[in-house]
């Protein structure tokens, strides 16, 4: 792969909104949300829970739960063969159970979850499981299926894989078991890998061991990942780039050093704020973000950020949302009405 190549998108995510439309009302789970994903690289999504992170990765692979629905934007994944040009394929066009889609899906694109026991079937082996992912997408035997769940199972680490091929879930640790679920996402080398907080239930020795796998395996495979966590720490040591959301909406996106040395928007620098840092005196309290992230069944208007801002506008941040996200520099840009010229924020007022 050259160096033009991995500079080319694998997905690219325009204008992206999805929604559930229940009983109780309806929740604009993800709200035009913009972002690219690069050949090769790490884009980290941050932000607090509910805020649309997992939504957006079930979105990218036509898996949102009913009666969600994407209602407009456009996801475009991007296929590289070795032997003709480049293909462009309009995910948000693919019925859900279509064969395009289930060939890309697990394929091209696979998925890690947070908690294996509950991702994995426990009445099944863990060799069972990914033997059955390798036949559905690349047409082996049997046989053939099981040595190459043992060689991936090796290729992650797994201790004596040729006897704990035949192990159950349940008889195994948690780092084991997330072991075992990405070597199920990785069994058909795919092009993009989204992990969506495959760390949180684990304790820091086996995170530590599992984000550094996991780095490994992409430099290995030459793969993209999108890793979806509220751990800033985390993305600190993951990303390449950032997408931080608020509210089904991207409030911020620029390089992992930017978002953590040069940062724009106050939710940003909120979420910086309330990371414990090495000399931090003892007893003293954590920045904490003031009030609470609003009822989805009722987003303020204006940016829904703004109850909750130190740096809020009356008369602007609480009458609409900036749009579109508005470019700072090359590769970073914000959603903010801070930055926004105020001959914009006129013409907005006046329209």
């Amino acid at each position: 792969m050259t160096m033009m190549d991995m500079k080319q998108p694998l997905v690219k995510v325009e204008g992206l909104k999805v929604h559930f439309n229940l009983n109780e009302g309806l929740v604009r789970a993800i709200e035009d949300v913009s972002f690219e994903i690069e050949r090769g690289k790490t884009l980290g999504v941050v932000g607090e829970s509910g805020c649309g992170k997992s939504v957006t990765s079930q979105a990218i692979m036509q898996m949102v739960p009913p009666p969600g629905k994407i209602v407009s934007g456009q996801i475009t994944f991007y296929r590289y063969p070795a032997d003709r040009a480049p293909e462009a394929i309009d995910i948000t066009s693919l019925k859900p159970d279509s064969d395009a889609i289930c060939h890309i899906r697990g394929n091209e694109i696979a998925k890690i979850f947070q908690e294996p026991m509950t991702s994995l079937s426990p009445v099944h082996t863990i060799g069972t499981q990914i033997g059955e992912a390798i036949q559905l997408h690349q047409k082996v035997d049997k046989a053939e299926a099981r040595q190459r769940t043992i060689e991936i199972l090796r290729h992650v680490g797994f201790p004596q894989p040729e006897q704990r091929v035949d192990a159950y879930p349940h008889q195994l640790s948690g780092g084991l078991r997330q072991r075992a679920m990405i070597a199920m996402a990785l069994s058909c080398h795919p092009s993009l890998l989204i992990a969506d907080e495959p760390t949180t239930a684990l304790d820091v020795t086996t995170e530590a061991q599992i984000l550094q796998l996991m780095k490994s395996l992409q430099a290995d495979l030459g793969m993209a990942i999108l890793f979806i966590t509220h751990n800033l720490g985390v993305i600190a040591k993951m990303a390449d780039d950032v997408v931080v959301m608020y509210l089904g909406k991207d409030v911020e996106y620029a390089s992992v050093d930017d978002i953590f040395y040069d940062p724009y928007h106050p939710y940003t620098h909120a979420l910086l704020r309330s990371i414990p840092y090495l000399g931090h005196k003892s007893g003293e309290k954590l920045y904490t973000i003031a009030g609470s992230i609003a009822d989805p069944y009722n987003i303020p208007k204006g940016c829904p950020f703004h109850p909750r801002c130190p740096e809020f506008m009356p008369g602007v941040c609480d009458r609409d949302q900036p749009v579109p996200i508005t470019p700072i520099k090359p590769g970073h840009s914000v959603r903010c009405w801070l930055y926004v010229d105020s001959k914009e924020k006129s013409e907005e007022h006046h329209a």
